[in-house]
């Protein structure tokens, strides 16, 4: 059916905003009371990022509900740990040690039901106020009123909220407990991006610990060519300034060729420029010490990005620096013994070895004679498997005992 003048103007009016209903949203998000929620809401889902972790939202919290102190357990106290607890609102560490050591594994104001937003009366009972925790822990501290809710995640997670009033002050009202309501699922959300976030700050750390422990330096570059961060090891190569050392933003070498061609690799791997047939550029460089020690070798490599990433604030490139006569420090003697079964002379024997020194020079280290070290060598040998010198060296160096 053709489109006549009245269709084509009743197209447009159906496509048009709805002028009354903008207007009530812009009236909406403009009133006082909207801003605050949506401050209260973004203090929620900053709290991830903030140390302590929330402390803005919940003296916002705080303020709304006029209370003497907002608690959020993100770790409830237990007989294996004492927890961890965000307050707000005037404490001592003396009431927080009380009750994390003894009044918490007494509480009858545990395991809320999920999303039940509730007084330690409503849930308690009458018998609430004479409770050892309140007779002898609230109200001590002039604490009568206590609103509560509890979060619980699919991965096990357990936190609670905790609202407390003074005797002075009025009981909660519905519109209190709507109010912590409404947080909750916020709250859970931000609670479960914290958690993923810990997580992998944590893994981050071990691994981090691992690389400095193979005395592999690692200098990380933005998609601009700035140095985001160095490790412990490339910090110190850097520091000794043979050869190589860092300004504010970038690496420099004393020798002006091997710089152009580091700079050069180091521009091409930020860019992203990639092989066809290869997920990542990686190239590599020997680089002169004026000292006369043996050359460090630095290798780069892109850094790909994620299917979902945005680019900005992230590793686009990675130098690693490795200098051939660093010395690692000396494993533990026990961890030898354990993980080869070894003795203790054995073990002394296998790490001397292991860092370079001759049967002989390790006999003289040792105080004992050439033969006795042979001995031991022999025994060595049977223990581990191995039938030479280099063999053994070899199975230390590329076990776990550099982990240690």
């Amino acid at each position: 059916m053709p489109l006549t003048q009245t269709s084509l103007a009743e197209a447009r009016a159906a496509t048009r905003p709805d002028m009354s209903a903008t207007n009530e949203l812009a009236e909406l998000t403009g009133s006082p009371a909207f801003q605050a929620l949506d401050a209260l809401v973004g203090a929620l889902y900053d709290g991830p990022l903030s140390t302590p972790p929330w402390r803005e939202a919940l003296e916002i919290l705080q303020q709304r509900l006029g209370a003497e102190h907002v608690t959020l357990m993100l770790r409830p106290p237990s007989a294996e740990n004492s927890g961890v607890m965000i307050n707000t609102g005037e404490t001592t560490q003396q009431a927080t040690d009380s009750y994390t050591s003894h009044f918490s594994s007494i509480d009858p104001f545990v395991r809320l039901k999920e999303g039940q937003v509730v007084t330690a009366e409503e849930m308690v009972g009458k018998e609430w106020l004479n409770s050892t925790v309140y007779q002898e822990y609230l109200k001590p501290l002039s604490i009568r009123h206590l609103l509560g809710a509890d979060i619980y995640t699919a991965d096990g997670i357990e936190c609670r909220l905790r609202v407390t009033r003074t005797e002075e002050a009025e009981a909660f009202s519905d519109e209190d407990k709507a109010l912590v309501g409404f947080v909750l699922p916020h709250l859970k959300r931000a609670i479960q991006l914290h958690s993923r976030l810990d997580f992998l700050e944590t893994e981050r750390q071990l691994f981090a610990g691992t690389i400095n422990r193979m005395l592999l330096g690692i200098v990380s570059y933005d998609e601009h060519g700035n140095i985001m961060e160095t490790n412990e090891e490339a910090r110190r190569i850097l520091d000794e300034k043979d050869g190589i050392w860092m300004t504010r933003d970038a690496l420099r070498l004393d020798r002006t060729k091997e710089e152009r061609e580091l700079h050069r690799i180091i521009r091409r791997a930020c860019s992203g420029e990639c092989e066809d047939d290869a997920p990542s550029m990686v190239d590599a460089l020997a680089v002169t010490r004026p000292s006369g020690r043996a050359n460090l070798g630095i290798l780069i490599k892109t850094v790909p990005a994620g299917e979902y990433s945005e680019g900005a604030n992230r590793p686009a490139a990675v130098v690693y620096l490795r200098d051939p006569e660093a010395n690692a420090a000396q494993p533990s003697h026990e961890l030898v013994r354990r993980l080869f079964g070894l003795t203790r002379m054995e073990a002394t024997l296998a790490l001397l070895l292991a860092e370079g020194l001759t049967l002989d020079e390790a006999a003289e280290e040792m105080n004992v004679r050439r033969n006795t070290a042979r001995t031991h060598l022999r025994s060595i040998f049977c223990k581990t498997g191995v039938t030479r010198q280099t063999m053994l060296v070899r199975l230390l160096l590329n076990s776990v005992i550099r982990l240690g």
